[in-house]
């Protein structure tokens, strides 16, 4: 089986796919891959959606909503980052913006002058590193190489930090099996407790929501859909009462089942 990340090798989710495939190829962004997947050329996707600090991957969130994928699993990973560079001596820090977030104390207190650059990925910063002495890159320790100095080590700013990567594959292989499920719910509809409504089709039937979170639905302002993790598997009867209940209450829009899963903790 073949999966794609977002590349260059090195970035985190290069290290979450390669406990799903051997043979890992890249993306540029998540949209990207999540329609590599859609439209049959690969296998297995490997997305990240939420960061223990940073809360939730907007883009992630709005690619899976908008196509034809299921869900197979969620890998949550630990997140140590370190800062690369040449010598202590640089003035730009170049990482993915969800990297330089969760460094942000460190980096306001020990470098409050160096100008910092979002980039693609974290391995993409830290290229830059190695080809540029006066950037230092945001990485995993083990991406130093023989060119590049690890100048400090664990430099997130909460020790605990993690982030859970959602597998994707096609649509055909959804799957009821799984201790945790997902659901996109577009109500199309806007009135006083409707989100209420929502959950208490799960509360009723005593099931715990480990998320939901609203996302515009582009269609107008102040419109929403919303994502749904529930822990409870679709063979449930529970759960398959609680997905009448909301496709029901969204009868006017849609509710896009992305299937049921169960958590990997992968460590490095």
């Amino acid at each position: 089986m073949q999966a794609v990340t977002l590349g260059p090798a090195g970035t985190y989710s290069h290290r979450a796919a390669r406990a799903v495939a051997d043979d890992v190829a890249f993306r540029e962004s998540v949209t990207s891959i999540v329609q590599a997947v859609a439209d049959g050329t690969f296998e297995r996707g490997v997305v990240p959606i939420e960061n223990s600090i940073e809360g939730s991957v907007t883009e992630s969130l709005d690619a899976v909503a908008n196509s034809d994928v299921s869900v197979v699993q969620e890998i949550v990973t630990p997140i140590r980052h370190a800062l690369l560079a040449q010598s202590a001596n640089f003035d730009v820090v170049a990482s993915h913006s969800q990297a330089l977030a969760q460094c942000r104390s460190y980096l306001e207190e020990n470098y409050p002058d160096a100008k910092l650059e979002a980039v693609a990925s974290t391995a993409r910063g830290v290229e830059r590193a190695r080809a540029d002495p006066t950037v230092a890159g945001i990485g995993h320790p083990d991406n130093v190489g023989d060119d590049l100095e690890i100048i400090a080590e664990d430099i997130q700013d909460q020790s605990s930090n993690a982030t859970r990567f959602l597998v994707i594959g096609p649509e055909s292989a959804r799957s009821d099996a799984g201790g945790k499920s997902s659901l996109v719910v577009y109500p199309n509809a806007n009135y006083p407790g409707l989100l209420l409504e929502l959950l208490e089709a799960f509360a009723e039937r005593d099931i715990n929501l480990s998320r939901i979170e609203s996302r515009p639905s582009g269609n107008r302002l102040g419109d929403y859909l919303f994502h749904i993790d529930a822990d409870a598997g679709l063979y449930e009867e529970r759960m398959q009462g609680a997905l009448e209940a909301v496709e029901a209450i969204a009868k006017n829009g849609w509710v896009r089942v992305l299937g049921s899963y169960d958590t990997r903790h992968v460590l490095y």
